[in-house]
């Protein structure tokens, strides 16, 4: 069996719901010990959260593989004493709670750095951990707000609108995840010590916001929502096919978009030297699109994306999930991956990313019950069976 790449490396997860776990998941799918401490009341409350399966939500099996839960009261003296144990004997540290509450708690920065000081503490939070904002509540979709994506997401005549998914945690926990590993480059190679990486949500929404700050700047340009198409960069849209399916093609190229008027007939449209550059194409915009609207309305899916496979013009049909399950490609990459439920039931899960082809990550188990390995970890910090017990006694476990 291959090593992980992060075999060796412990992480402490504080998180709860998405930002957080979804930082400390990446990690765990590539090889690093994940103890996730949770409340012993209740555990992270994504436990209960959408679709479930004998009372626990199967996006609580996906967000939590690979990881161990321990469960630690942490309003007791004892529950913080353990988490500090633990906390000096990690690499990482990851939470996402409002400023301020990790120290309210005793385990702040100042304190697990002292006791360890190659510590790297991954911090993700609404508006991160300084600023006029930082003790205020911030969901996922505040930060998508603020970033900027929702403004620019949606059709020009309606309000803004949200991803059909936790977009802005999710990619909250991705920067998290890079600047951890970033940090502990620096301490591995560069013989630095433990730092601090704060992740605010809104920033990470603003860092993928391309060039919207230097359009702004020099020319007061403020980016709209335009809805499926790409302003200055012709064609590419969404089209409805004769059965009701919905296509999206993206014939912006210059050679692509020639091949494109091909495939549907349109020589003279490919042919024409005013739409060679997608300058040209973007001044004639509407007549473009009106054209693909009319070819593509007029045949089915499977005749529209044969005959752009064929032209080698990239095309998709918008794919639901059911979609992705009877898809080659993901099937052909291992994207859907086949586990078992606590009970015996079987069920796919999402295939893990990024592939690296000597030390892949993969799925270990799927989301563990709650405190299922506070045992066995409080005996790898030296608890005796008796400890353990008492601890359990005084409503610390």
């Amino acid at each position: 069996m291959n090593t992980k790449p992060l075999q060796g490396v412990r992480v402490i997860e504080f998180g709860t719901l998405i930002a957080g776990p979804f930082c400390a998941r990446i990690l765990a799918e590539f090889g690093a010990e994940v103890i996730k401490v949770e409340s012993p009341e209740g555990g992270d409350p994504l436990r209960q959260w959408r679709k479930m399966h004998e009372g626990t939500s199967l996006w609580w099996y996906v967000q939590a593989r690979n990881k161990q839960s321990v469960t630690l009261n942490l309003k007791h003296p004892d529950g913080v004493r353990i988490a500090r144990e633990l906390c000096a004997s990690a690499d990482l540290v990851i939470e996402n709670f409002r400023p301020g509450v990790m120290e309210k708690l005793g385990l702040g920065w100042d304190v697990l750095s002292a006791a360890n000081p190659g510590l790297v503490m991954v911090r993700l939070s609404g508006f991160g951990q300084t600023g006029p904002m930082a003790q205020q509540p911030g969901f996922g979709a505040i930060g998508e707000s603020m970033g900027g994506l929702r403004f620019v997401t949606g059709f020009p005549d309606r309000p803004p609108v949200k991803s059909g998914i936790s977009i802005g945690d999710s990619i909250a926990g991705l920067w998290g995840a890079i600047g951890g590993l970033m940090a502990l480059r620096h301490r591995e190679v560069n013989g630095g010590a433990g730092q601090v990486v704060d992740v605010a949500l809104y920033e990470a929404v603003f860092a993928m916001m391309e060039s919207l700050v230097p359009e702004y700047a020099l020319g007061g340009a403020v980016r709209e929502r335009t809805g499926n198409i790409m302003p200055g960069i012709t064609p590419s849209n969404t089209h409805t096919t004769r059965d009701g399916e919905h296509v999206v093609i993206g014939g912006n190229g210059d050679a692509i978009y020639r091949r494109l008027m091909r495939a549907m007939g349109r020589d003279d449209l490919a042919d024409d030297p005013a739409l060679a550059g997608n300058a040209g194409r973007s001044a004639r915009a509407s007549e473009i699109y009106a054209a693909i609207d009319a070819w593509v309305g007029a045949h089915d899916s499977a005749h529209v994306l044969a005959a752009l496979s064929a032209a080698e013009v990239p095309a998709t049909k918008v794919y639901s999930v059911a979609d992705i399950f009877r898809d080659a490609q993901f099937a052909a990459r291992g994207m859907l991956e086949e586990a078992s439920l606590p009970d015996g039931t079987e069920v796919r899960i999402p295939g893990v990313v990024p592939r690296l082809a000597d030390t892949p990550g993969g799925t270990e188990w799927l989301g563990p019950r709650l405190g299922e390995h506070t045992e066995s970890v409080l005996a790898s910090l030296g608890y005796t069976p008796e400890k353990r017990a008492a601890l359990r006694e005084a409503g610390v476990l």
